[in-house]
C-alpha cells in the first residue's frame, strides 16, 4: 500500500509541476517531435529547459545500495518523529540524492507547512526545484531562506555525502545565497545574479566554497561585460589552494587567469559531474570571448552527457534553450 501511495503522489506531482490543468495527466503538453514527455512517472523526473524528459538517473549499484540504506535510516527517524524538522530534512535529503527529486519537493513541502520560518526547508526545496528546472519557483523559495537568514549566525551545513576529508565546506547562508545566484544565472537575470554572488561571497570562508562562489561570480561578471571586476575575482586564486572538493571550479578559475590550457580541462569521460562542470565552464569562456560556434559545440557535448542534475549540465541546456 505505502508502494502504490507513493506512486499516487508522484504521479500527482509530476502533472502538477508539468503544468496540467483540471483535466489531469492528459493534458501534459508533449515537446514539438509529438513524444510524449511523460512516460511512467516512476522514472520520469523533469522537463528539461530545451523540452524533452530527464528520467531518473541511473547510479551503479553499490552506490544505490548504499542511498538506499541511508534512506532506510532517515526513513525510520522520521517515523519516531514525524514533525521534527531535521528528521524531515534528511528524508527528503536523502530522497533526492536516489534521484527522486519530485518526491524530495513534496517532502520538503511538507515540512515548510509544519515549520513555515526555518530557512533550511526553503533553502533545500529551492535546491531541488532547480534539479527540476522550476526556476521561478527556485528564485522563490531561496529568496525567502534570503530573507529568514538575514541578521542571524550562520551554521555549518552537514554533508549528506561527505567529501574525501569527511570536512564539510558550506553553510546553509552560502547555500542560499549561492543557489539563488545560479536561479536567476540560469534564467540568464545576471543582475540579480550577481547580487546574489556578492551576498554568497560575504559567507565562503573556506577555500572550496571561495572557489565555488568566486567561479560563478567571474562568469556573471563577464557575461555583463564588466571584464575589469572579474579580474579582481581572481586575484586569491593561487594554484596551492588546499582543494578537498571544488577542484573543477579551481581548475576553471586557473583557467580563466591563463594559469591552465583550455584543453587541460577536457572532459575524460571518468566523472560525468566534473565533466559536466569543466565542459559549461569551458564552453562559456568561448562564449564570452566571441567564440560562439566553439561554446555551442561545448554545450552539446554537455547536454550529450548523462549528468542531468549538475548544475553545468542545467546551464548549457539553458544557454542552448536561449539559442533558440
Amino acid at each position: 500500500m505505502q508502494a502504490i501511495g507513493r506512486r499516487i503522489v508522484l504521479q500527482m506531482s509530476l502533472c502538477a509541476l508539468a503544468g496540467a490543468g483540471a483535466g489531469g495527466c492528459g493534458q501534459v503538453p508533449t515537446p514539438a517531435s509529438g513524444d510524449a514527455l511523460f512516460g511512467s512517472p516512476t522514472d520520469v523526473e523533469a522537463v528539461s529547459l530545451l523540452g524533452g524528459p530527464l528520467r531518473r538517473p541511473e547510479l551503479p549499484a553499490a552506490t544505490r545500495d548504499l542511498y538506499e540504506l541511508r534512506l532506510s535510516e532517515a526513513r525510520r527517524a522520521w517515523e519516531r518523529a514525524p514533525g521534527n524538522a531535521d528528521s524531515i530534512i534528511w528524508l527528503g535529503r536523502r530522497t533526492a540524492y536516489l534521484g527522486r527529486y519530485r518526491e524530495a519537493i513534496s517532502i520538503f513541502t511538507d515540512g515548510i507547512a509544519k515549520h513555515p520560518n526555518d530557512p533550511r526547508m526553503y533553502r533545500h526545496r529551492g535546491h531541488r526545484y532547480l534539479s527540476v528546472r522550476q526556476l521561478d519557483r527556485a528564485i522563490a523559495d531561496l529568496s525567502r531562506a534570503g530573507e529568514l537568514v538575514r541578521g542571524r549566525p550562520d551554521q555549518v551545513e552537514p554533508d549528506g555525502i561527505p567529501n574525501a576529508g569527511n570536512t564539510p565546506t558550506s553553510t546553509l547562508q552560502s547555500n542560499v545565497w549561492y543557489h539563488l545566484g545560479l536561479a536567476h544565472y540560469l534564467k540568464g537575470d545576471f543582475r540579480h545574479a550577481l547580487s546574489a554572488y556578492h551576498e554568497a561571497m560575504r559567507v565562503s570562508t573556506n577555500p572550496d566554497m571561495l572557489v565555488a562562489t568566486s567561479h560563478w561570480l567571474y562568469m556573471t561578471l563577464r557575461r555583463l561585460g564588466r571584464a575589469s571586476e572579474a579580474e579582481l575575482v581572481l586575484a586569491p586564486i593561487t594554484p596551492e589552494m588546499p582543494i578537498i572538493e571544488n577542484a573543477a571550479y579551481h581548475r576553471l578559475l586557473l583557467l580563466y587567469k591563463g594559469m591552465l590550457p583550455a584543453d587541460s580541462l577536457a572532459p575524460a569521460g571518468r566523472d560525468a559531474l566534473t565533466d559536466a562542470t569543466t565542459g559549461y565552464g569551458v564552453g562559456n569562456w568561448h562564449l564570452y570571448n566571441g567564440r560562439r560556434d566553439s561554446a555551442v559545440q561545448v554545450f552539446r557535448r554537455v547536454v550529450s552527457g548523462g549528468s542531468w542534475a549538475s548544475f553545468g549540465y542545467i546551464a548549457a541546456e539553458a544557454e542552448l534553450a536561449r539559442g533558440r
